[in-house]
């Protein structure tokens, strides 16, 4: 399952966590990011270790600011409430379950 998170509920949901978190950067506007989410969904059925929250850049821009989002979509892996990799377009399943 992959959670939508926005400013009030990401310091919770994302920094506080106690597993890994992929965070989506995404806009509906964005054919990339359309692409992507389905990839993002997929991997979420499949790995049970990691949490899979997405961000909506038109909505939350300030988080999108927070993390130096400039282009989506932006793929972002926080362990421990801190930045551990980062991948920005679309990539493939096999390069996101990589990113893991």
């Amino acid at each position: 399952m992959v959670n939508t998170v926005t400013a009030v509920n990401f310091e919770k949901e994302v920094l506080e966590s106690d597993v890994p978190v992929l965070v989506d950067f995404w806009a509906a506007w964005c054919t990339p990011c359309k692409m992507l989410s389905p990839i993002v969904d997929e991997a979420a059925k499949e790995r049970e270790d990691v949490k899979f929250c997405k961000v909506n850049i038109d909505q939350e821009s300030e988080l999108a600011m927070r993390y130096g989002v400039m282009s989506i979509p932006t793929l972002i892996l926080f362990k421990s409430g801190q930045i551990a990799k980062k991948s920005i377009g679309l990539i493939s399943k096999e390069e996101l379950l990589q990113l893991l």
